[in-house]
């Protein structure tokens, strides 16, 4: 299962619904996908959506779906890490009107720089693909920040000795 949010910020974000709803219409998405669309004026004709949805119903989107795509407010994708998964990061873009500046790309660049694994998308075309890579398991899903911080912590003791 597929779940999509893109939060609850007043501008549309048509840019990345369109684009799932497009890759299920086009048989590109096979899975079942559930899609939070916000304040999108674009109305998804071939997932499951709403609008908004409550925090519980979040959570539980959350824990079963198997690939979780996120604007990129922090909050939503730190979230989905703490589930022990690795979100696709859609940032919004001021370019698009989609935000009111570039905060939310700035942030969760320096987020992945910091070692974070998170798979940012800027541009939807290749919205696929990173959702393809993610599913032939191209990026180390059982890797944890915890796990990074103790093979390094354990690296550096044994420097020491």
């Amino acid at each position: 299962m597929i779940f999509v949010t893109v939060g609850t910020h007043e501008q549309p974000f048509n840019r990345l619904i369109q684009k799932v709803d497009e890759l299920v219409r086009d048989g590109e998405i096979n899975e079942e996908v559930f899609m939070q669309i916000g304040y999108s004026n674009y109305e998804p004709k071939y997932t499951k959506w709403a609008k908004v949805i409550g925090y519980d119903a979040m959570s539980d989107y959350l824990k079963k779906a198997d690939i979780v795509i996120a604007h990129g407010g922090p909050s939503t994708y730190m979230q989905v890490l703490q589930n022990g998964k690795i979100p696709i990061v859609v940032p919004r873009q001021e370019k698009f009107n989609e935000h009111v500046n570039d905060h939310q790309l700035d942030v969760t660049r320096k987020v992945r720089d910091k070692g974070y694994r998170i798979i940012i998308c800027e541009n939807v075309e290749d919205l696929f693909e990173k959702i393809k890579h993610l599913q032939e398991g191209n990026y180390n899903k059982s890797s944890s920040n915890n796990a990074l911080f103790l093979s390094s912590f354990i690296d550096e003791i044994n420097k020491l000795f």
